[in-house]
């Protein structure tokens, strides 16, 4: 079986990393496989192609932001794409993340469409369905026609124009007709969202994300507390890339934070971009890290891990915390609290600092809220290995070219 894979990143971030996941099973199981991406570095690999130049991202970033049009530029980054399908003739094209500022999406599905060529489609946002938003967050007019942007100053940012209207006329325009098309989603939560929006009458399927849980396993982390002169204090991380970003809430673990100064609390934050800031004395600040052992071993240490995203449509930290042994206390931002349902994970009203802070202090203070460290690991082991969606998608693979 031939597969193309395309993505924004690959082997970085969370949606390249599952990319790379993907095209290195598929490998070992004897397929073909070729990956193409927008964004990152040049890689002389056999079978992975960058289509983008900076430049050309740079300019489509611009002229993106410039006119409120996402999706529409990129032509060469286009045609390169369009001509790799040709050539390596795919009996499955993966789709991932599109938007990025790397290619002319609808120009890209069009092909795809007068081909005929079978396409899985993973959402890992809301940006298909939407006007213009990744994430539409309390905003439901998606579910009709989006007018109005409540959001133009977020990502995919526009600085003058309101365009969310037409494009999101133009998507739908786009799916009609597209009958050789699966769309996964990474969650329930998400995939009851596309199921309320003009895709409804889509083919919508459900596979989790996968961690490596060869990697994100209860780990040794003494190295870590000699480094970070840390004893007999409670630890409780926060991890995400640009973790201070209003979208991934550390602000809020920081406000947390100054209110329990005194306390035996060690709170580490993971992913933070301007690390000369001042914080309070109770907290570490730490960049995004590149080793993922050693981010193992950081959730192997931690007695919570604190989300305090605004929205997610699954949640890596998640799965790769719980792997570790280490379980979950954030806000009600989607699909998180089905990722660790009770007894793994517990969370409040997004915002509602009063409430996540008296969750945390009762598990502080021994109050029984959690299953074991055992049986996190075995939770996150079951459900959301990498193994497991490999599995799953190959059978979506194989089913798609059998034409079932």
């Amino acid at each position: 079986m031939k597969v193309l894979m395309v993505d924004v990143n690959y082997n970085f971030s969370s949606t390249g990393k599952i990319v790379h996941d993907l095209t290195a099973q598929l490998r070992m199981e004897g397929h073909v496989v070729e990956a193409s991406y927008g964004r990152g570095k040049e890689t002389n690999e056999a079978g992975l192609f960058k289509i983008a130049s900076g430049v050309e991202v740079v300019l489509d970033a611009t002229l993106s932001r410039i006119s409120g049009m996402v999706g529409y530029f990129s032509p060469l980054a286009t045609r390169r794409l369009i001509a790799q399908v040709e050539r390596f003739n795919p009996d499955v094209v993966h789709l991932h993340e599109l938007h990025g500022y790397y290619v002319n999406i609808f120009d890209f599905i069009n092909y795809l469409k007068y081909k005929g060529i079978k396409v899985v489609w993973t959402f890992h946002c809301e940006f298909m369905y939407t006007g213009r938003c990744g994430y539409a967050n309390e905003c439901e007019k998606w579910k009709d026609t989006c007018h109005s942007c409540p959001q133009l100053s977020e990502y995919p940012k526009s600085l003058l124009f309101d365009f969310s209207e037409k494009m999101h006329l133009e998507k739908k325009e786009l799916f009609e007709g597209f009958e050789n098309l699966v769309i996964v989603a990474p969650s329930n939560w998400l995939a009851r969202r596309i199921s309320e929006s003009f895709l409804m009458n889509k083919r919508i399927q459900v596979i989790n994300n996968g961690i490596d849980t060869d990697v994100f396993k209860p780990t040794e982390f003494e190295f870590l507390k000699i480094r970070h002169s840390l004893s007999d204090e409670f630890v409780a991380i926060s991890v995400a890339p640009d973790l201070m970003s209003d979208r991934k809430g550390g602000k809020w673990v920081v406000e947390l934070a100054e209110r329990y100064l005194g306390e035996n609390i060690k709170f580490i934050l993971i992913g933070v971009t301007v690390l000369e800031a001042v914080w309070p004395d109770n907290v570490i600040a730490l960049p995004l890290l590149t080793s993922q052992y050693e981010l193992a071993a950081y959730y192997s240490m931690a007695d919570i891990t604190i989300l305090s995203s605004r929205k997610e449509t699954f949640s890596m930290v998640t799965a790769e915390s719980l792997a570790c042994g280490t379980p979950i206390l954030g806000f009600d931002s989607g699909a998180p609290p089905e990722v660790a349902p009770s007894g793994y994970g517990y969370f409040v009203e997004y915002g509602d600092l009063n409430a996540l802070g008296s969750m945390l202090m009762d598990f502080v203070n021994g109050k029984p809220l959690y299953s074991s460290e055992d049986a996190c690991v075995e939770f996150s082991s079951s459900n959301y290995s990498k193994r497991k969606m490999f599995s799953s998608y190959t059978s979506l693979y194989l089913e798609s070219v059998n034409g079932r």
